[in-house]
């Protein structure tokens, strides 16, 4: 996207903002006694309905457990209107994207006008005698529910940051805003809704942070000053040169990628070692630092090309997770085809970040990405396909709520997995703050054996989940918000957990730089005396960390790990003795937006013999 469109998206980004946190503010004060400097009043006022006066105790409870992690009351209040603002926008920029991949009807570019709301209506005639716009919001609701089945974590009603609903003048001014024909050509890039994140936090609120405190005092001030996107060459250039490389030693050259890949170096006459192929369901690309996934958005696109490599090819490895080879479980190219979307999100691709928000973005991205990837493959049909699995994590402490931790370990009536459980709680503690920086694997593998709970059949995370799932079944109280939060929060602890405990062939990122948490202070520079100088070379570490024998890592970060002496043990330690570099290039300023960063772009290589 060039400079005008960027800018027409944060100007309109920036308004939607404004805009809804001043109408949710209002209805916060107003109608639910929530007040911004954080006073909630302790029972719902007689003015409201019981519908009403329900959910306000979805947004107290959210509230409560907001201040339970550590906010204080005014930061708890204004970090519920952040959510409720951010959640809402991007489900409005999702429809409109939607609307252009024709994956809905057309629902709100016409506002009531348009024909998927006058189909809506055309079936129950006497809905939109509701008063209002009650009618239109149900239908809005309605594709949220529907949209709910597979991208949970953005459409999902049940989420506290739902409750709220612009009024109608608001939602008005909004579908303005959205529908301005400054915006008109932007609905079709995937890009734009990761455009949306990182602007929906204004330089003016950056500026702020970095006034009040030279190093982010916590993983949100982290996640917020670190929000730079990452140009689209750059990310080809490292998808490239880390899994468009792997793949195209594996096949001895032979593959399209040689020619899609534009930016894989390659020099005249080079030899290197062959490389075992591998089926295309066991090859891991992980972003340790997502964002809204723009590194994977491309190794889906290169992903696509590699399973129809795969398929065709008469010497295919046998899959480890199925032992067939993919020809075996696919017979045929229309078969692979209507799978393969939904393999590369079940499989391949990974993703963590410290914030929330992040999570909502990367999974919205790639499930439409995969969508229009069955559309292209599937020409001529109406069907699409249910994407119910991708492996995006939000690393944040798997407890915040004491009380409602110890009811569930009381309810679990298992010693023993209720000890696991409690080693996770401690190990995940700084989890918001480091993200995967932190070696929860190891952590709790000192803390206790997990596998000794007693069940031969289930391992102790699959068992913990099940206990989630039956401790959040209670329904219509405030008790089973904060149980649902509580049950979030856990279950991205144990994913967070899940991801540290595999081993990947590709790591692509463009990790935050600088100071790391003041929270985490003591614990960082513990964990990483070599690469504690800056956070970015320990997310180098933490990649090399977890890649397989001969993997690649592929990071943008300052170039000043490569000649500052304060550095020399991360160059000389880490690099050159684990993962020297195979490609390197040396970019400047200027290439992350507004970030003052001298950057490099460089590929790294795992040395054999290098433990994780």
């Amino acid at each position: 996207m060039d400079k005008d469109t960027r800018n027409a998206i944060e100007r309109a980004t920036q308004r939607a903002r404004k805009l809804l946190e001043e109408d949710f503010a209002a209805q916060l004060e107003g109608d639910f006694d929530v007040h911004h400097h954080g006073a909630v009043a302790a029972r719902a006022g007689g003015h409201l309905s019981p519908r009403q006066a329900f959910q306000r105790e979805r947004i107290v409870a959210a509230i409560e457990h907001k201040r339970a992690a550590g906010m204080n009351a005014a930061d708890s209040v204004a970090d519920y209107l952040r959510d409720a603002a951010f959640t809402t926008l991007n489900r409005f920029v999702a429809l409109k994207m939607l609307e252009a991949r024709e994956l809905v009807q057309e629902c709100i570019t016409k506002g009531e006008q348009s024909a998927g709301y006058r189909e809506f209506c055309g079936m129950a005639p006497g809905l939109p005698l509701l008063p209002e716009s009650a009618c239109y919001r149900l239908y809005i609701e309605s594709l949220f529910d529907e949209m709910s089945t597979e991208v949970k974590v953005l459409f999902d009603r049940r989420d506290p940051s739902s409750v709220l609903w612009p009024k109608r003048a608001t939602f008005e001014q909004l579908l303005e805003i959205l529908n301005g024909t400054e915006l008109a050509r932007v609905w079709g890039e995937d890009e734009t809704i990761g455009w949306v994140y990182q602007f929906f936090n204004g330089q003016d609120e950056r500026k702020k942070m970095r006034e009040e405190s030279q190093v982010p005092r916590n993983g949100r001030e982290l996640a917020v000053r670190n929000q730079f996107f990452t140009p689209r060459y750059v990310v080809r250039f490292l998808t490239d040169n880390t899994l468009g490389r792997i793949w195209y030693e594996m096949r001895g050259t032979k593959t399209v990628l040689a020619e899609r890949c534009e930016y894989m170096v390659r020099k005249p006459g080079e030899e290197f070692a062959p490389r075992a192929k591998k089926d295309p369901r066991d090859l891991r690309v992980l972003d340790p630092a997502c964002g809204s996934g723009h590194f994977l958005l491309y190794a889906f696109d290169l992903l696509l090309a590699i399973y129809e490599e795969a398929h065709a090819d008469p010497e295919s490895p046998t899959s480890e997770a199925t032992g067939k080879t993919l020809a075996e479980d696919y017979p045929s190219l229309d078969a692979l085809r209507s799978a393969v979307p939904g393999l590369v999100l079940a499989h391949n691709l990974h993703g963590v970040d410290i914030d929330p928000r992040c999570a909502q973005i990367a999974q919205l991205a790639l499930w439409m990405r995969a969508q229009k990837a069955y559309r292209e493959f599937n020409v001529g049909r109406a069907d699409r396909p249910h994407i119910r699995r991708s492996n995006i994590v939000v690393a944040e402490p798997l407890v915040a709520d004491d009380q409602i931790a110890k009811e569930f370990v009381a309810k679990l009536g298992d010693t023993e997995l209720g000890r696991v459980f409690s080693s996770l709680v401690g190990s995940l503690n700084l989890a918001g703050d480091m993200g995967l920086l932190l070696r929860v694997e190891q952590l709790v593998a000192r803390q206790g054996k997990r596998g000794q709970t007693g069940d031969l059949f289930a391992p102790p995370e699959e068992r913990i989940r099940a206990a989630l799932a039956r401790f959040v079944s209670d329904e219509g109280s405030r008790a089973s918000t904060r149980r649902r939060l509580f049950a979030d929060d856990a279950t991205h602890g144990i994913a967070l957990l899940g991801v540290s405990e595999k081993t990947f062939d590709v790591v692509l990122m463009n990790p935050p730089f600088g100071a790391g948490s003041a929270r985490a202070k003591v614990d960082f520079e513990k964990a990483y005396p070599r690469s504690k100088n800056d956070i970015y070379a320990a997310f180098v570490e933490r990649g090399i960390e977890l890649l397989k024998t001969g993997g690649r890592v592929g990071a943008i970060t300052s170039r000043t790990g490569f000649y500052l002496p304060r550095f020399q043990r991360w160059r000389e330690e880490v690099i050159l003795q684990d993962a020297p570099p195979v490609v390197v290039a040396d970019l400047g300023l200027g290439v992350m937006d507004t970030a003052v960063v001298e950057a490099a772009a460089y590929c790294l290589q795992k040395a054999e013999g290098v433990r994780p």
